[in-house]
């Protein structure tokens, strides 16, 4: 699996992730029992994880949404 996206917004990962799932590419986010941990204060950022093979489609339909992705 490579990471996507790194983000300490729920909203962009939500978005991101119903995106990805659109177009049929598994994704898996990383990190979100730390971030709730944390009390919502936006310190530690999620991950979004995409497998090896999926990550220049992934990409793509990032770029195409205007998601950024660093």
């Amino acid at each position: 699996m490579k990471e996507l996206l790194r983000s300490t917004d729920p909203t962009i990962m939500a978005f991101a992730t119903a995106l990805l799932e659109g177009e049929d590419i598994d994704c898996f986010q990383m990190d979100v029992n730390m971030s709730i941990l944390e009390g919502g204060i936006g310190i530690f950022p999620r991950r979004l994880m995409v497998r090896s093979d999926d990550h220049a489609s992934a990409e793509r339909v990032m770029r195409d949404n205007d998601i950024p992705l660093r």
